[in-house]
């Protein structure tokens, strides 16, 4: 086995880009919290981003390695050392055998990628390994990382040459563009939906000028949010239809939610907004008691970003070309 679990943190499940597809089956995508971070620690270890990352939250796991492997931390920092130094996040690190990961205090952020090159190997279902935590299904067994649990890598790599790997793996240079680094941004940007002026006057306003607490009971399925409570002018009953990541669903006493990776797969509360692709990552490492801030911005704009986005990242891949070619020649 290539790894082994000494803590399983409060949860690590495996994630990937999710499960598309079967929504009209009701079944949940699910995948990544932070999808910016989960792809940047696979491309960092030459991966694709459908290779399942261990998404880990707040207080992170125990691992100790059996065979040696490339490995790289994306996301939030959560104090993670090897061997007791602290690690780089957005490096590939090389680690031996006996070499054990831990983390610390969270220092920022709330879920942390580790992904390691050629990834963990674990079984698809319906053309996924995400873990689908509420159906037991994905990922390993189904489930949160537990101890003594042994996860094999698909790829290890060959013990000779290990530390002239490291040193030329260390002198890459990496940049990452404003549009793909960590946001640092105050505010959580959003699209109105089309039942927007359906909503009182003053709570339009106070979404977008107001701060919203993320409440304790939110987790992967929604963020319930704690605020001025957001009404419509007339009650309503509305079809359910589907779902997406950053739906901004309002319930009849007037806190909003957020659905999230594990959402389900339709819902019938009114859509006030939806949270920008490109500001997904930010909304995901927030915590419960932090508070959010919004802004609107047109379709328009939001299609902008998402294709800068994605040009950013077709640049990052051709920069760290060198690093899947060392890699896969080891």
């Amino acid at each position: 086995m290539s790894i082994v679990v000494i803590k399983p943190g409060m949860l690590s499940s495996f994630q990937d880009a999710g499960r598309h597809g079967q929504q009209p089956l009701g079944i949940s995508v699910v995948g990544a919290m932070d999808q910016r971070a989960h792809h940047l620690a696979n491309m960092l270890v030459g991966n694709d981003a459908q290779t399942a990352s261990l998404e880990i939250t707040l207080t992170g796991p125990t691992l100790q390695f059996q065979q040696p492997g490339c490995i790289a931390l994306s996301g939030g920092d959560l104090s993670a050392t090897l061997n007791g130094q602290a690690v780089a996040l957005n490096r590939p690190i090389i680690v031996h055998p006996n070499d054990t990961l831990a983390f610390g205090p969270r220092k920022h952020g709330t879920r942390c990628y580790l992904a390691v090159h050629g990834g963990f190997a674990l079984t698809p279902v319906l053309g996924s390994t995400s873990t689908y935590l509420r159906s037991h299904f994905g990922g390993w067994q189904g489930r949160a990382l537990q101890k003594g649990d042994e996860i094999p890598f698909v790829r290890p790599l060959a013990t000779k040459g290990l530390e002239t790997l490291a040193m030329e793996l260390w002198s890459i240079k990496i940049y990452l563009s404003s549009a793909i680094a960590d946001s640092s941004r105050q505010r959580i940007r959003l699209i109105k939906s089309a039942l927007w002026n359906e909503f009182t006057p003053e709570s339009c306003v106070a979404l977008l000028t107001e701060p919203f607490r993320v409440s304790p009971d939110s987790e992967r399925m929604g963020y319930r949010l704690s605020g001025t409570p957001l009404l419509m002018t007339k009650p309503r009953q509305l079809l359910s239809e589907a779902t997406t990541f950053g739906t901004i669903q309002v319930p009849a006493g007037g806190q909003p939610i957020i659905l999230m990776a594990d959402r389900q797969t339709t819902g019938g509360y009114p859509k006030m907004a939806y949270v920008a692709t490109v500001d997904l990552p930010l909304l995901a490492q927030c915590a419960p008691g932090d508070a959010l801030q919004f802004e609107a911005i047109t379709l328009e704009r939001a299609q902008e970003l998402d294709a800068a986005r994605e040009r950013a990242w077709h640049a990052l891949a051709q920069t760290l070309q060198p690093i899947r070619d060392l890699l896969l020649h080891h």
